[in-house]
């Protein structure tokens, strides 16, 4: 059933009701009529209603209908445009694999052909194989019948010819590299050093391992004695020194391996022969006031040098251990003018390389503090030095530049570094360290002797009392090159073989000489 059917029934019912509702309610003709008129009013106005009604039907369901069909139409169009890119992909799908398919079946055929390329390659490579290995045998027996050698004979020499060409070459290398980085280091090595040297001018004071003490005249030898010996024993009990009475015209010699208790002695002994009065009780009294006198000389001592090189803020003990270095000496070089000396210089260096110049003078001046006790403490001065300046609160910087010092352990800063450099300029500067004349005769012979032991050298020469050696080589067995490797073996062996204060410079001298003769 339509919408038209629905709407004329609907309008056919109204009127039927309503036209049965009037003949109801009429009884009379007069009335029927009038209700019959009405009811023709009624259904005319029905049948108008019905057709607006149903126009109004039709246009709304013709609207409908041209809206359905246009969403139909747009989701048709928008379904076959979908299809066709999915066509077009899948076209485009099936070109690629068919180009792909191409590719794979072209490469299996390049694989194929290469594949048999090796194959016949590798045969022919192992046919020749087979003939070179059979005429290399062949040369090889030749070679050695012709020249008398086997094949680890061959070799041997092969690898000393590469070994020398190696050396050679290393040496070039070296020199080059040795040019270019000292060229600029040295000049400046040499201007820092130069003015730290020309800026301090210490004065050397030499100290003997022994004390001499003059005497008034040599019956005072027998007082010192005393009856049975009672006094000199007495003296040597209170010091600890051993006192030599021999020969001597009017001297008496105090031998003792402690320096402050041989200066103790030696105060001592000179009151006691001012006095006259020597007896035990009297020796036991003046050997304890001059040890009073002595460890305020060390005080004192060790103040006045933190205060020449401005150094403030040392413990009181530790400046007590400095001024023992007064009586400390070091191949006959006085320690404690030593390290004075060290600390100006470090501080001066310190100062050209725009580093805490304060604290680089601290650093030279603690840096033999070890010195001071170490005939009461095994190991070396350096260590015992830096866990002393630890122990009286010292900065951590401080201790190790007194530890590295002589490389006990590495030096890991510029100012150990420093230290190690004036240290070994205070000790290796002319006139700062004396020996005795057997001992320097014989490192100098120890010197020329491990130089002329190196095959080229024809001459050696220690100069500058000990501290360089120059070795002059075979011009024909020595070439420039091999003459630096000669002075770094020297070099090495020295350091292996001997002990020696500051450092020794090798110097090799290589020249060729022609000579012709002209005559008439």
């Amino acid at each position: 059933m339509d919408i038209y059917t629905i709407i004329i029934a609907g309008g056919s019912a109204a009127i039927g009701c309503v036209v049965a509702l009037l003949l109801k309610g009429v009884l009379g003709s007069k009335k029927l009529k009038n209700a019959e008129n009405e009811a023709g009013l009624i259904v005319k106005e029905s049948k108008a209603k019905a057709d607006s009604l149903i126009k109004e039907a039709g246009i709304e369901a013709k609207d409908l209908l041209f809206k359905m069909k246009s969403d139909f139409e747009g989701e048709a169009k928008e379904t076959r445009s979908e299809l066709k890119r999915a066509e077009h992909r899948l076209i485009q799908k099936e070109e690629n694999i068919d180009r792909k398919t191409d590719m794979v079946d072209q490469r299996e055929k390049e694989i194929a052909g290469k594949e048999q390329s090796l194959s016949d390659r590798d045969k022919t490579l192992s046919h020749k194989e087979e003939k070179y290995n059979t005429l290399l045998s062949e040369q090889k027996a030749q070679l050695e019948r012709i020249s008398t050698l086997t094949a680890d004979q061959a070799k041997e020499l092969l690898i000393r010819a590469m070994e020398n060409e190696a050396r050679y070459e290393g040496a070039k290398l070296i020199k080059r590299i040795e040019n270019e980085a000292n060229e600029e280091a040295d000049k400046k090595a040499k201007k820092i050093i130069a003015t730290a040297i020309q800026r301090y001018a210490g004065d050397f004071v030499a100290e003997r391992t022994v004390s001499v003490v003059q005497l008034p005249g040599d019956e005072m030898k027998g007082r010192i004695i005393g009856r049975e010996g009672r006094n000199i024993r007495a003296i040597e009990a209170a010091t600890g020194i051993d006192l030599i009475i021999d020969d001597t015209p009017e001297a008496v010699i105090l031998s003792g391996f402690n320096p402050v208790r041989r200066e103790i002695a030696r105060l001592a002994l000179i009151k006691l022969i001012s006095d006259g009065r020597i007896h035990p009780a009297r020796i036991e009294d003046v050997v304890k006031k001059a040890g009073q006198e002595v460890d305020t000389a060390i005080k004192e001592a060790g103040e006045q040098a933190a205060f020449d090189l401005g150094v403030h803020g040392i413990h009181a003990e530790l400046i007590k251990y400095l001024g023992r270095l007064k009586y400390r000496t070091s191949y006959a070089q006085n320690v404690l003018q030593h390290s004075v000396e060290v600390g100006v210089m470090c501080g001066i260096m310190a100062a050209e390389l725009g580093l805490k110049e304060k604290l680089a003078r601290r650093m030279g001046l603690l840096h033999d503090i070890g010195k001071a006790i170490d005939h009461e403490v095994e190991g070396p001065h350096a260590v015992i030095g830096s866990k002393l300046a630890k122990k009286f609160g010292e900065t951590p910087g401080v201790v190790h530049a007194i530890g590295a010092h002589h490389e006990d352990i590495p030096p890991s800063s510029v100012y150990a570094l420093l230290v190690q450099a004036a240290d070994g300029l205070s000790g290796a500067r002319p006139g700062a360290r004396k020996e005795l004349l057997e001992n320097y005769i014989r490192r100098i012979e120890d010197l020329e002797g491990i130089a002329n032991g190196f095959q080229g050298v024809a001459n050696t020469y220690a100069i500058q009392a000990g501290r360089e050696i120059r070795v002059i080589v075979k011009s024909d067995k020595v070439s420039d090159e091999e003459s630096v490797l000669l002075s770094r073996d020297i070099a090495k062996k020295i350091e292996e073989s001997l002990t020696f204060p500051g450092q020794i410079k090798v110097t090799v001298i290589r020249e060729t000489r022609s000579v012709e003769y002209a005559n008439k």
